[in-house]
């Protein structure tokens, strides 16, 4: 976005700023919610799912990318309030493969923080184009540094996060998610691979040269889409509504529309700071917010927990000021290298964060 254009248009509203970054090609369409405990405050859509695309509408599916990985992260979560496993725990204990191995030790907590030591973005899916090869392949990443050292982003480590929640629960994790999130927070329209019916009323992602083709309605992450396109780390699709009802289930202390995801003392302990000592941080599945350079902007309060996705998603939250963002975006279409994105996010924050708790 040109400071000429988001200068005029933070003058006005979230609307009028998102439809200048529209002009000036940051995504071909939009849909965002800013709301309190009450409900939404101020809402809308607007774009195109691609650009020579059909309007972005209310039911418009968006690939949430990494914001997948914080619904993962609760569905785990579910399984420790069942007594099912604690965060201590190695993962050997629960996939065997990995006794033996340099992640035989890796508790849950490094996984859920970030602090594991596998390799952050790695390219299996150039290499492994099946699930049974990207899952031998991520089993023999080497570690970057010890568990517990330092705070790395790591999909990988979801991935196994995810492994290791399917095979505690004893079933699919798009089933424990379902079960565990989706149901009790009554996203009915959220879920992984889209049927066919429903891949026309998403929003495009990437012209993807390794797909040979514009990427709409199944995962643009390439590792996701070779596991099946269901994984912890990425897959997930949903409209503007259903991620707004799950943004105000976590700001009701975990109290679903249709029931409870997590009882409220476990999603404090989840979404409190938990790395502080560290370089970076990070919740229990979840980004904290950070002194400069956060996603969520300066102006929410430093208990506010939240995550963004490749796309151009993210959802964040702030127990202390009663109030969450959500914002989803394309912004990867029809190529992923811009930055616009990043300068963009912390500025819609601000925006939106002043205009809601602004005196009226």
């Amino acid at each position: 976005m040109s400071p000429r254009s988001s200068a005029t248009a933070a003058s006005t509203s979230p609307e009028a700023f998102l439809r200048a970054a529209r002009d000036d090609s940051v995504f071909s369409g939009a849909a965002w919610s800013v709301g309190t405990t009450t409900g939404p405050t101020f809402r809308g859509v607007l774009g195109t799912l691609a650009w020579d695309g059909e309007p972005v509408a209310e039911d418009t599916l968006w690939d949430l990318a990494s914001v997948t990985k914080p619904v993962a992260a609760l569905a785990a979560m579910a399984l420790l309030e069942r007594g099912q496993l604690a965060l201590s725990d190695p993962i050997s204990a629960y996939l065997p493969d990995y006794a033996g191995s340099d992640k035989a030790d890796i508790s849950l907590w490094h996984l859920l923080t970030h602090t594991s030591g596998i390799p952050g973005q790695q390219p299996l899916y150039r290499r492994h184009a099946d699930r049974g090869g990207m899952l031998t392949a991520l089993r023999q990443l080497p570690l970057r540094h010890p568990p517990g050292t330092e705070v790395a982003y790591s999909s990988p480590g979801f991935m196994i996060l995810g492994l290791v929640a399917e095979a505690v629960a004893g079933q699919s994790l798009d089933a424990l998610v379902r079960e565990t999130v989706t149901r009790p927070a009554a996203m009915s329209d959220t879920g992984f691979n889209p049927p066919a019916q429903d891949r026309a009323r998403a929003a495009a992602t990437e012209d993807c040269s390794w797909r040979g083709q514009v990427v709409q309605g199944t995962v643009h992450d390439e590792n996701a889409h070779a596991l099946g396109g269901v994984a912890a780390h990425a897959g997930l699709f949903a409209p503007l509504g259903d991620v707004e009802r799950l943004a105000l289930a976590l700001l009701r202390d975990g109290a679903g529309e249709s029931g409870p995801i997590l009882a409220p003392r476990t999603l404090d302990v989840m979404t409190r700071p938990a790395t502080d000592h560290l370089n970076l941080r990070r919740c229990l599945g979840w980004q904290g917010t950070q002194p400069a350079g956060a996603g969520v902007g300066d102006l929410f309060s430093p208990r506010a927990y939240g995550h963004t996705g490749f796309t151009g998603t993210s959802v964040w939250v702030d127990p202390d000021l009663g109030v969450y963002s959500v914002l989803l975006t394309n912004r990867v279409h029809p190529r992923r290298g811009s930055s616009a994105m990043a300068r963009l996010r912390p500025k819609f924050h601000n925006l939106a964060l002043t205009q809601l708790l602004r005196p009226r």
